[in-house]
């Protein structure tokens, strides 16, 4: 199999991606799948690596599974792959055991967003499934952990019933 230049790949990007500065374009582009395991769900984990994908202005989606454990894809810059991988071991304050264990992903050129699949919050009594999503940001730059967490709650502001985001608005459970 061909593979392609890093000028070829760095141009392609470009095309794709026109707000890309040339610098951005040459800073190697990845996918990631993801499974994570342990005590993972009902702990806030989900939106947790949603507020690691709008920091870092990731790509990608997560989803609880049956079996108890969380799926996620993330693409983008390899770096700040490596950064949310990082914080997304380290858990929340609620979640333990934590696993993960990753393999590589076909990139997707055309995905432009972050979408947290079927969220819910038992702690806060938000019952009803919710995709929660995140568009990537056009400048590529990362965002401040306050800034995204103000994203975030965007997010929820614009996605839940009223009566669920009253609900939500525990600092708490944030």
């Amino acid at each position: 199999m061909k593979t392609m230049s890093s000028s070829v790949l760095s141009l392609l990007l470009l095309l794709v991606f026109p707000s890309l500065t040339l610098s951005q374009a040459q800073t190697e582009v990845k996918a990631v799948s993801g499974i994570v395991s342990g005590e993972v769900q009902k702990v806030g984990f989900r939106a947790m690596i949603l507020k690691q994908a709008i920091h870092l202005n990731l790509a990608g989606q997560v989803e609880n599974l049956k079996d108890g454990t969380v799926h996620f894809t993330l693409q983008g810059a390899e770096d700040r792959i490596q950064k949310a991988l990082a914080n997304i071991g380290e858990g929340t304050k609620k979640s333990a055991a934590v696993r993960i264990t990753t393999s590589a992903a076909p990139f997707n050129p055309a995905l432009k967003t972050f979408t947290v699949i079927g969220w819910t919050s038992t702690t806060r009594g938000v019952t009803s499934p919710y995709n929660l999503v995140f568009t990537l940001r056009s400048d590529n730059l990362p965002v401040s952990d306050r800034e995204a967490k103000k994203i975030y709650r965007e997010i929820l502001e614009r996605t839940l019933s009223p009566a669920d985001l009253k609900k939500s608005r525990d600092p708490d459970n944030e």
